[in-house]
């Protein structure tokens, strides 16, 4: 948390990403055996999303989809998909879905906290002040996430975060972290 590139960022992704893991281990094992039961398919989803420097890297969810949905409807989810599993709308509801995100937060490709990560798709239109957003490391949670989630466009998205991460602190970024659960709790914001 706090400046990018930072030692104390690091650390503390290091940290957090690793005691979510840890604690999060058993909701973790429950949900990938729910996904294997219930649908065909790996019980992760690795999908191409655009990093730090505007470099691609590979996303970790756990797979809340139909095998192949992708290639059935759009590369995000919409109000109501049809292509949602039913362990997929309870872990996409809680957001644990995105529990494995701290695996790229540990391989240093994310942060705990940072600007969205968006498709490669998306990310491949955006006009040179929107790649602006790439001069930082991607979260799991962050200001948009807290500030509208889904509900925001990415245009509106990559606004946001460039004004707040050109001058994110240690503290602002404790401020988000502790504001994310209750987003998680009250589904505020998620499609």
């Amino acid at each position: 948390m706090g400046r990018y590139g930072s030692f104390i960022k690091r650390l503390t992704d290091i940290i957090l990403s690793s005691l979510a893991l840890i604690l999060s281990s058993p909701v973790l094992l429950i949900s990938i055996i729910a996904i294997k039961i219930e649908s065909k398919g790996d019980a992760f989803f690795i999908q191409d999303r655009t990093g730090l420097g505007g470099k691609p890297f590979k996303m970790i969810k756990l797979r809340g989809m139909i095998d192949g949905a992708e290639q059935l409807g759009p590369d995000f989810t919409q109000k109501d998909d049809p292509r949602l599993t039913r362990v997929g709308k309870i872990l996409r509801r809680m957001s644990i879905d995105e529990i494995p995100q701290a695996i790229n937060v540990l391989k240093g490709d994310m942060s705990i906290v940072g600007p969205r990560p968006e498709l490669t798709k998306i990310t491949d239109q955006f006009s040179p002040d929107q790649r602006e957003v790439f001069n930082f490391k991607p979260g799991i949670t962050g200001i948009s996430q807290i500030n509208g989630r889904q509900t925001l466009s990415p245009e509106e998205r990559v606004v946001m975060e460039i004004a707040y991460y050109k001058d994110a602190t240690f503290w602002s970024d404790l401020r988000i972290v502790l504001r994310t659960p209750k987003v998680v709790i009250t589904n505020e914001g998620n499609v």
